[in-house]
């Protein structure tokens, strides 16, 4: 299933903060009109199930173009590695074979983020939750859900502590474990592009990985601002987010569901086997995309108790909607 995008870039300034409305891309939202400075390029792709987008300005229009095209092929290149859908990517190999040895740079050091989360946040982020996704996917498409039985027994191969992560060789530890990046491989994505792009001399970029990332300034010469969607609601905003030297992640509920009260979705508790009960969404500002991607499914997992304990820890803004509707901010960075 697609990914729905639940963070909308928007143009003028503030802090995190509830919305009334939703925000739009132009110097209008700011009342007055904004000629750009220089010229902006675009380049909008199909990767990781969604449309993704890259924009950047320069007053070299080559370089800018040329900037994009290396963008596009650090996407296809990490894509290709952590593809759960290209027999094959390294990540298929990985979960076929059980081990993969002299893994590709981007793979090893996307695990070696994701293993410092698992370990940090007790296991509730965990990348081997494969065994679970493909226990409800099947049921899913026998139409019903799977037995407390079988996710038993899938729950059994999981547990990121059991995956052996070493420059050398990545193995399993435990028959019929699989990984899947889904929750991480995006934002990493979106770092690996926005470090790419200042190579290349870019000062000013706005990244979509299906997470976002930014460089500089928007085209309103203002800091970038993403308004965070509505998990009920898609067209609505429940709260704005100023980018700066961030990236910014959301997880919701209604991305992937198995059933259609959304009590059952994608994002799993590692140690239960099924989805969190609390919360709809939770979107993070962190350092990095791919810490925000993973924190999200922390936050998410954790609940709405333990955010504040998170958001400091890690030093982290969070924004959390409950099942009711309810949304919850929490600033780590103060």
């Amino acid at each position: 299933m697609k990914r729905r995008r639940w963070l909308q870039a928007s143009l003028g300034a503030g802090a995190l903060a509830a919305l009334g409305a939703g925000l739009a891309l132009t110097g209008a939202a700011t009342g007055r009109t904004v000629v750009p400075a220089t010229p902006w390029r675009e380049r909008l792709l199909l990767g990781f199930g969604s449309t993704l987008s890259l924009r950047a300005a320069h007053p070299d229009g080559v370089l800018a173009e040329r900037a994009l095209d290396g963008a596009v092929a650090t996407i296809r290149r990490i894509e290709a590695q952590m593809s759960l859908f290209r027999a094959d990517s390294a990540l298929s190999r990985l979960n076929r074979d059980g081990v993969l040895r002299d893994p590709p740079a981007d793979l090893l050091a996307v695990l070696q983020i994701a293993q410092a989360v698992s370990a940090r946040s007790a296991g509730s982020f965990d990348v081997t939750v494969q065994p679970l996704w493909q226990a409800f996917a099947t049921a899913r498409g026998q139409g019903r859900l799977p037995t407390p039985a079988e996710v038993r027994a899938a729950r059994e191969r999981v547990g990121w502590a059991a995956l052996e992560v070493d420059p050398a060789r990545i193995r399993f530890l435990r028959p019929g474990m699989g990984v899947t990046l889904n929750g991480i491989a995006q934002g990493y994505a979106a770092d690996a592009v926005r470090a790419q792009l200042q190579r290349a001399g870019i000062e000013h970029a706005l990244i979509n990985t299906g997470e976002w990332s930014a460089l500089g300034q928007s085209p309103a010469q203002r800091p970038w601002i993403v308004g965070v969607a509505d998990p009920r609601n898609p067209a609505g905003r429940v709260a704005r987010l100023v980018v700066g030297g961030r990236g910014v992640a959301t997880s919701a509920d209604n991305e992937s569901a198995f059933s259609d009260d959304l009590r059952h979705h994608h994002i799993f508790d590692p140690r239960r086997g099924y989805s969190p009960a609390e919360l709809a969404s939770v979107t993070v500002a962190a350092p990095s995309c791919a810490l925000a991607d993973a924190l999200a499914k922390v936050a998410f997992v954790d609940g709405v108790r333990a955010a504040g304990a998170i958001a400091r820890d890690w030093r982290v803004d969070i924004v959390l909607v409950d099942k009711t509707g309810a949304t919850h901010f929490v600033d780590g960075t103060a």
